[in-house]
């Protein structure tokens, strides 16, 4: 569009601010084909660097974006609420069901056996069955969800708010971190993730059993996913094991705060 129609004007109001014919019109060209280059410099060099030392890469990345995104957002909070018609009549299935014994046992009689481990730096410790859930205030939020691969959908989800799971097991003062475990193997590890205490007691944070008002499918997390309205889908587990109260996640798993984190180096600040 710039070439097609007043090209001289136009690349001088780009580059140098003003537009007009003359001289003035080499030095905008020449200017444009520097940053150009500069462009490319730039992103070879990163390239290169994050290709060699991709650890190095994210975790310096993190300890600037991080921060600064806390800054920014860190006291955002999720108030989506669409209405059912919104709701997508598609929904994406993302990752592979567990395939554990273990797993496989608890699927085959409907989930009468799952028990949810609440444990780590709390003061009561505790279990639920899904009727211990199910029993508890039960939170209806119709909200989007944002995949890292660029796709959304809007469905219905119903659950247990994590700000009462949180109150009920009392977690100690150095308490910092949740972690989210899930029955799923991956690349040979557990699949895990990590939110910020005060993310997880955000008012859209749930432990969903319900998905567009039925029992949630094995395919979209059976019996139980956590939902973050505030965060990309890949730190939303799904199969949820167990829920552990961390003062710090180093010494777990890779140590980077999730299974993606640790395997596919994707920053843990991951909010939207």
């Amino acid at each position: 569009m710039v070439t097609a129609e007043r090209f001289p004007e136009n690349m001088n109001n780009i580059m140098l601010g003003y537009g007009g014919k003359g001289t003035s019109l080499g030095v905008a060209i020449g200017l444009f084909v520097l940053l150009v280059i500069a462009v490319v410099i730039v992103h070879v060099w990163a390239t290169g660097i994050s290709l060699k030392r991709p650890r190095f890469t994210q975790n310096t990345l993190d300890r600037i974006i991080i921060p600064v995104k806390k800054i920014l957002f860190g006291k955002a909070e999720s108030k989506q609420q669409f209405y059912r018609s919104q709701v997508s009549s598609f929904f994406r299935v993302n990752g592979i069901p567990p395939d554990t014994n273990e797993y496989k046992e608890l699927s085959g009689a409907n989930f009468a056996n799952y028990n949810l481990k609440i444990y780590g730096l709390v003061e009561r410790p505790t279990a639920y069955s899904l009727n211990e859930l199910y029993s508890m205030s039960k939170q209806v939020q119709i909200t989007e969800h944002f995949c890292i691969q660029g796709w959304t959908a809007i469905a219905e989800w119903g659950g247990v708010a994590m700000k009462d799971i949180i109150k009920s097991c009392k977690p100690y003062k150095e308490s910092r971190y949740v972690v989210f475990h899930s029955f799923q193997i991956t690349d040979g590890d557990e699949f895990y993730e990590v939110l910020d205490l005060e993310l997880a007691k955000s008012p859209q944070t749930i432990l969903a059993y319900e998905m567009n008002g039925e029992n949630l499918t094995i395919p979209y997390g059976a019996p139980l996913r956590l939902r973050a309205e505030t965060q990309l889908g890949f730190k939303m587990v799904k199969w949820i094991r167990s829920i552990e109260f961390v003062a710090d996640y180093k010494n777990i798993g890779m140590g980077q705060g999730g299974h993606r984190e640790d395997h596919m180096y994707y920053s843990r600040g991951a909010g939207i």
